[in-house]
């Protein structure tokens, strides 16, 4: 059953599409209160990222301009302006995770990644995130595949998830 979220591996929804998906997360709301930054959260909740086209559509939505609400957006670290994997995954550097060995499990998912910081897979299928906490100190070190938490992850652990991950491609 498809969720209608375009992934990587199937063709990139239009322009119109984009706008469209925007629009309707846009009207969607439903708080007192709508702001730009809600706005923007709604578009990220629904595409799982902000395209130009949304940013356009917000604009238009608040009666503001695209540069304030460009600046709503590119102040949140949290906002992603590309399109996510198939698969994230998020390895925890706080400081029980850091103290527990993160970074060992963090350079052997980028090796076994094939890239040397966030973002995405060369073949746009699997994307890496930091965390600084993932809310499982107990389990140092962790890590999340979509959003479900492995802790006590060994960097041997981790490489067997990401290969599992790579091979469901």
């Amino acid at each position: 059953m498809s969720d209608g979220i375009t992934s990587a591996s199937d063709e990139s929804p239009s322009s119109d599409e984009l706008r469209d998906r925007s629009r309707k997360a846009l009207q969607s709301q439903r708080q007192p209160t709508v702001t730009v930054l809600s706005s923007l959260l709604a578009v990220q909740d629904d595409l799982h990222y902000i395209p130009d086209e949304a940013i356009e559509e917000t604009a238009t939505h608040m009666k503001s301009t695209i540069n304030d609400v460009w600046s709503v957006a590119s102040f949140y670290t949290n906002f992603r302006f590309t399109p996510p994997g198939d698969h994230t995954i998020d390895v925890c550097w706080g400081p029980s995770c850091h103290l527990n060995g993160a970074q060992d499990v963090m350079n052997r998912v980028h090796y076994e990644l094939g890239i040397e910081e966030e973002g995405e897979t060369s073949d746009g299928k699997l994307t890496l995130r930091y965390s600084t906490c993932l809310g499982a100190c107990a389990l140092a070190p962790v890590i999340a595949v979509d959003h479900h938490m492995k802790g006590r992850i060994s960097p041997d652990s981790a490489a067997a998830l990401v290969g599992k991950l790579k091979d469901a491609q």
